[in-house]
């Protein structure tokens, strides 16, 4: 994991870091906050799907959570919403299309489904990959986003209903 920032924020810390995804075959970006309490103990997490065309830093820039994630003791976890690279397929004419629209699913055809696998990349890797270095209480999360990122969500969470 490489660190691109990390900035104090309401007694916690605001950090945005870097590593190489299995499932999307790039480097991904994502942001964490972990509020103070997570010296003590572990904290549960938020994860916050942004919406098309977005990055890890839309809610970063666009919604102050750091004050009241710290205040409730919340580690908030935000992904970037699509592969990104040159290698990565991309539709230049169509902003729905291709980087910045990764839909939080796993495509299945070509030459989508080599890259866009977001829903595996959000359920399992992220999740496998950052707990090692925060101190999650992954027993108990919660997922919320807006516009795609509000869908994702709401797909997610139906179907991982025990998490």
């Amino acid at each position: 994991m490489n660190i691109l920032s990390q900035a104090t924020a309401f007694g916690g810390m605001q950090g945005v870091f870097t590593h190489t995804s299995e499932a999307l075959k790039c480097d991904m970006t994502f942001a964490v906050f972990v509020p103070p309490q997570a010296i003590e103990k572990p904290c549960p997490v938020l994860w916050y799907l942004s919406g098309l065309t977005c990055t890890h830093a839309n809610v970063m820039e666009k919604g102050e959570y750091r004050r009241m994630a710290a205040e409730l003791g919340l580690i908030i976890v935000c992904p970037d919403v699509s592969p990104r690279g040159n290698d990565v397929p991309d539709e230049l004419t169509n902003w729905q299309m291709g980087k910045g629209a990764g839909f939080y699913l796993n495509a299945t055809e070509k030459p989508w489904a080599e890259n866009y696998q977001m829903y595996t990349y959000i359920t399992e890797e992220l999740p496998a990959f950052i707990r090692p270095h925060f101190r999650m209480d992954m027993d108990r999360q919660g997922i919320f986003g807006h516009s795609m990122g509000g869908h994702g969500a709401m797909t997610i969470a139906l179907k991982n209903p025990g998490r």
